[in-house]
């Protein structure tokens, strides 16, 4: 089901949010007695259209239809804010922003986003009394299994989508019914037309498998005599799903069961946020890192910067570098992980290690694209032939760039991982991270980094 399947939300999306963002803007001047020029209609129109793309990249109405509204609000306020720097960079290059009265923009800016929270709160309540006053959608759900009645769960915790479920059919007996159905059993796929038809039924969502597709034939045929719009729900939740989602290739419906995070939109702003960060940290790091520098030259034969093999995005190799820690550089077919106590960590290593300082020079890696500043922590290749034929997924984690911390290191697998168990427990807060990835739980990996590392927990 897409968006389109709720009327208010579609209107919201494709007409009444743009000409929201224009009249704000008409109001903006008249309120400040400013006159309304051709220069303000160009602006309109550019405004209606950039919005337009942004918000459908951003995709606010995701977090509108799960109820979760603080998410919602921060999507429309970054949606703008989105809109409003292209709108800058337009109207500076081109010479437009100069016809415009500075007031008059700053308010514009500033009142745009609230004018959509309160006018998109507006229609939910609205929504609501209509869904009181019985303009509901009545739904059928054509199979019992897990995945159909984890779909009816969902329609009942989230009243905003208008729908309601009135019961399930299914052939099967009632020992092969799964466990948490709340719906009743209103008969078996012989009779579904018939009740379609006599109680005037508005959608019908099909949960069944491919075996059953003679079956599946049979039942549209009947439903062409009724006025009811069919779905089908796939059972792709059978799998362990990462970045699920629909896609058409030259016009031809694919459904994702495993994609990186990492695309489209998402792929510019994490890739944005990588550079600003990494090079902001450089900057204030560099006298730091040349003191490391000096005092590892100093304290043991050996180069300064140690480069080591790494798995990175989607499997190729990469050079990794990092401050030298260790009397030894390895990086052949067996690698063995530093230890506490190990003995060939040198004195200054030691204290690099502890604090995380030998990790720094992986911010170069970071500004050449090779890693991202969060994401599954790389290792060694000789460990990664390991432990891929050890633990089932462990190559997924490959589906982004490695990062200097990740999820997993500030929930305590930070460090030496000298048991299966370990790594295993590793590897599933990477893919955790991949399932989960917002920018915000990036900057959330950061903050806990800075406290673990100060911590100095698991680090030798």
């Amino acid at each position: 089901m897409t968006v389109n399947d709720i009327p208010l939300i579609s209107f919201f999306q494709r007409i009444l949010d743009p000409l929201i963002i224009m009249g704000t803007l008409y109001l903006c001047s008249v309120l400040l007695g400013e006159p309304f020029t051709g220069y303000a209609l160009v602006l309109m129109i550019l405004a209606f259209f950039i919005s337009s793309s942004v918000y459908q990249r951003v995709d606010p109405y995701r977090t509108w239809r799960s109820g979760r509204m603080l998410a919602y609000a921060r999507d429309i306020f970054v949606g703008w804010g989105i809109t409003a720097a292209i709108l800058c960079f337009l109207g500076s290059a081109s010479g437009l922003a100069y016809h415009f009265d500075d007031n008059v923009l700053l308010a514009w800016f500033i009142a745009t986003p609230f004018a959509l929270l309160f006018s998109h709160t507006a229609a939910r309540r609205v929504g609501a009394s209509r869904g009181k006053e019985g303009e509901v959608r009545s739904v059928l759900i054509i199979g019992a299994n897990d995945v159909s009645v984890k779909f009816a769960a969902t329609i009942e915790n989230h009243p905003n989508l208008f729908m309601s479920v009135r019961g399930f059919f299914d052939d099967r007996t009632e020992d092969r019914r799964p466990e948490g159905m709340r719906e009743p059993m209103l008969g078996g796929m012989a009779d579904i037309a018939a009740y379609v038809r006599e109680h005037q039924i508005k959608m019908i969502f099909i949960s069944q498998p491919i075996s059953a597709q003679p079956r599946i034939f049979k039942l549209l045929d009947e439903l062409k005599d009724t006025t009811a719009s069919v779905y089908f729900l796939p059972d792709i939740y059978v799998f362990d799903l990462m970045q699920a989602r629909f896609d058409n290739i030259g016009g031809m419906p694919v459904i994702a069961i495993c994609e990186s995070p990492f695309t489209g939109f998402n792929s510019m702003i994490k890739r944005a946020s990588d550079i600003v960060l990494a090079t902001l940290i450089q900057i204030m790091l560099v006298p730091v890192m040349l003191i490391i520098a000096i005092a590892v030259k100093g304290t043991s034969p050996g180069p300064v910067i140690f480069r080591q093999r790494r798995y990175g995005l989607y499997g190729e190799e990469i050079i990794v570098y990092k401050f030298r820690s260790m009397t030894v550089s390895e990086d052949g077919a067996k690698v063995v992980q530093a230890k506490k106590g190990d003995q060939r960590v040198t004195r200054v290593g030691a204290f690099l290690r502890r604090s995380s300082l030998d990790e720094l020079p992986q911010f170069i890696n970071v500004l050449q694209g090779r890693m991202s500043i969060v994401g599954p922590r790389p290792h060694a290749v000789a460990h990664n032939e390991q432990y891929r034929k050890l633990i089932k997924g462990y190559m997924l984690r490959h589906k982004v760039k490695p990062g200097i911390t990740g999820w997993a290191q500030v929930n305590g697998l930070r460090g030496e991982t000298e048991t299966l168990d370990k790594m295993e427990a590793r590897i599933e807060y990477d893919l955790e991270y991949l399932r989960s990835w917002s920018l915000w739980l990036d900057l959330w990996i950061v903050l806990r980094t800075v406290q673990v590392v100060l911590k100095r927990e698991n680090a030798h």
